[in-house]
């Protein structure tokens, strides 16, 4: 990592940038899948599986069969922390929920909201170079508490055109409708537009590569929602002289071993800590299955010495990271100075890797800085709030000439005549 020593604050936004790609060229190589699938559906994704992932795909939809053998192939252990994990994230975004919200405004004026579930949504978890169980739980599981009639999951297969057992254990545990082998740019098409296998949705959840952000971003323009504008996975860790190097280079090599795009930050209150914490990544990383990507993601990465605690505050919130570890030793005092982050973990014992996977809180996060204007998906993500209002006799007299008033300052008469019929009916009641 490039280490900096007390920037400057013109120079935060350059030493913070994040590895750029140039979205208009991806965008047109996404344009002609989305068509393709949209006029040609599920031929469309057979061909688009054989071209990208090498594989032949006869049956899109994963049977019950598939379902089965998964079950044996996973391990009681296994199974077990999942369904630890699937509680744990129950219980979290189950609390979430909230009740029907009424207020009366003046006498007789009665106004309500109610969340009420998106009908139709669907789901995408990547194959690539791990299998993400992990995202299934956390992409469905607010989504059945929402009362999502449809959940739809799209995921490549393996060579094989086999889907990995654990993520086919865990869509069966979590109440997954209809589970499709097909993944990239294509499978948010076919969630987009439906084919003869897939259903169309009304909102698209999870992470993916450049072609599938790019891929979400453009079915916007066709009426569809997605949880949030994404790009690759980065976490920022703030350390001072409590910190455990050990810990700090293990929370670092977490996320860069997820690709080489990724990012990992560091803001440490002296030098020594920066030194100490490279030593342990050095050593760390040697060990490590995935020891090239998280290579190259450090050559995307940074430390940065703030010996300014309100400086470092500031970077930090310059930074908006997906993830934010405070590795110090008063956590709640700088974290509630933080304003931009997807999700925070406190102190010394709290690694990102327990929210990854089975603490409670939900791991699908904004990255790329978006955490300055969104939240990482709860079970809001899958509900929409609908008010409702009603006014009794007693309150329209109060209520209708405010209402009068105003529409004829907007000169918009039918407006005003909708109230002073009802207040001309009234005037004997």
């Amino acid at each position: 990592m490039k280490t900096f020593i007390n920037p400057i604050e013109s120079e935060w936004a350059e030493i913070l940038k994040r590895p750029t790609m140039d979205l208009e060229e991806i965008e047109e190589r996404v344009k002609p899948i989305l068509n393709e699938v949209k006029a040609n559906g599920d031929q469309a994704l057979r061909e688009f599986a054989l071209k990208f992932d090498g594989v032949e795909v006869d049956n899109l939809v994963v049977s019950d069969a598939e379902f089965d053998e998964a079950e044996t192939l996973v391990s009681e252990e296994l199974k077990s922390a999942i369904l630890t994990a699937k509680n744990n994230i129950e219980v979290f975004h189950q609390a979430q929920q909230s009740d029907v919200l009424k207020v009366e405004t003046m006498p007789g004026v009665n106004c309500y909201r109610k969340a009420v579930a998106i009908e139709k949504v669907g789901l995408y978890i990547p194959g690539g170079t791990a299998p993400l169980f992990s995202t299934v739980l956390m992409l469905a599981v607010p989504a059945k508490i929402a009362g999502c009639k449809e959940i739809v999951l799209c995921t490549p297969p393996n060579k094989e055109g086999k889907v990995h057992p654990a993520i086919l254990f865990t869509a069966k545990a979590v109440g997954v409708t209809k589970m499709i082998k097909a993944g990239g740019a294509q499978a948010v098409a076919a969630m987009s537009f439906g084919t003869e296998s897939v259903p169309k949705v009304y909102k698209i959840f999870g992470p993916g590569n450049q072609y599938v952000t790019a891929a979400k971003q453009l079915v916007t323009k066709y009426g569809l929602a997605i949880d949030m504008p994404a790009g690759p996975s980065e976490v920022a860790v703030y350390a001072d002289a409590s910190a455990t190097p050990a810990f700090v280079a293990s929370d670092l090599l977490s996320q860069a071993e997820h690709g080489v795009d990724s990012q990992v930050v560091l803001i440490a209150s002296n030098k020594p800590i920066v030194d100490a914490v490279n030593k342990e990544v050095a050593t760390q990383v040697e060990q490590l299955p995935r020891a090239e990507f998280a290579k190259k993601a450090l050559d995307n990465s940074v430390a940065i010495v703030a010996e300014s605690e309100t400086d470092a505050v500031a970077i930090l919130n310059e930074y908006g990271a997906e993830h934010l570890i405070l590795s110090v030793a008063e956590p709640w005092n700088i974290a509630d100075q933080i304003s931009n982050a997807g999700s925070v973990f406190l102190g010394h014992y709290t690694p990102e890797s327990a929210g990854d996977y089975a603490s409670g809180t939900n791991h699908t996060l904004p990255t790329n800085g978006y955490a300055k204007i969104y939240s990482g998906v709860s079970l809001d993500s899958y509900v929409k709030k609908i008010t409702y209002q009603e006014i009794t006799p007693e309150g329209l007299k109060v209520l209708g000439p405010v209402v009068e008033k105003m529409a004829a300052a907007e000169e918009l008469e039918a407006h005003k005549n909708a109230v002073t019929l009802r207040l001309n009916s009234l005037k004997d009641v």
